[in-house]
């Protein structure tokens, strides 16, 4: 065995949970629909969280999982249909853990409705998280820690313990002493409202 060969099984293992099961109740609309640069925004996220962890992807539906599903058959990563998401996103965290293998030693969280986080920014938060990965490692936007974010196996069960509506950023604020911070402003946006859509269109990213 080569010393390259060493190197590449003894690196810890990253998978992705996309989460994407939300009613979108404040856009209107299925926001996982959404076109950005004539791509649905479920398409890209799960397209994004693929370059960096490769086929290790869960996506987790939940509000509408009939008309996304479709748009995933050709996709290798797995889809999860979460029946309890009207309980909030800690029930979408839950079922997307759920489905990791005993192998996978972090969750790569990725949200759907972040189109301006590239696949470049999760690189980056990956290699962070390598050079130190017993640690939670985050997205720190203004004064903000939030997805996407990267938990050890070791945080698993105060994920899974969340509650309601309470998601990633709750999780990390609890944990903050532990968390390797990654500068990242583009995580700043979501779209939650028809407003934040103008706001993505005027930065000429739509």
């Amino acid at each position: 065995m080569t010393d390259s060969t060493k190197l590449s099984v003894l690196e810890p293992e990253l998978h992705a949970i996309v989460l994407a099961a939300g009613p979108s109740r404040r856009f209107g609309s299925p926001k996982q629909l959404i076109r950005v640069r004539g791509r649905p925004l479920l398409h890209m996220a799960v397209a994004r969280a693929s370059e960096v962890v490769g086929r290790s992807v869960v996506v987790v539906l939940g509000a509408e999982a009939s008309r996304l599903a479709p748009l995933l058959r050709h996709s290798s990563a797995e889809v999860v249909i979460n029946r309890q998401w009207e309980r909030g996103i800690s029930s979408s965290l839950r079922a997307g853990l759920g489905r990791l293998p005993p192998s996978c030693d972090a969750a790569l969280i990725v949200l759907v409705d972040q189109p301006t986080v590239m696949a470049t920014d999760l690189r980056r938060l990956a290699a962070a998280w390598r050079r130190q990965p017993g640690a939670p490692c985050a997205a720190q936007f203004a004064s903000t820690l939030g997805a996407p974010a990267i938990i050890p196996r070791s945080f698993f069960p105060a994920l899974a313990a969340l509650a309601g509506d309470k998601g990633p950023e709750h999780f990390l604020r609890r944990y903050s002493g532990h968390v390797l911070r990654v500068p990242l402003d583009a995580a700043a946006l979501d779209l939650n409202t028809p407003e934040d859509l103008l706001q993505l269109d005027s930065a000429g990213t739509a």
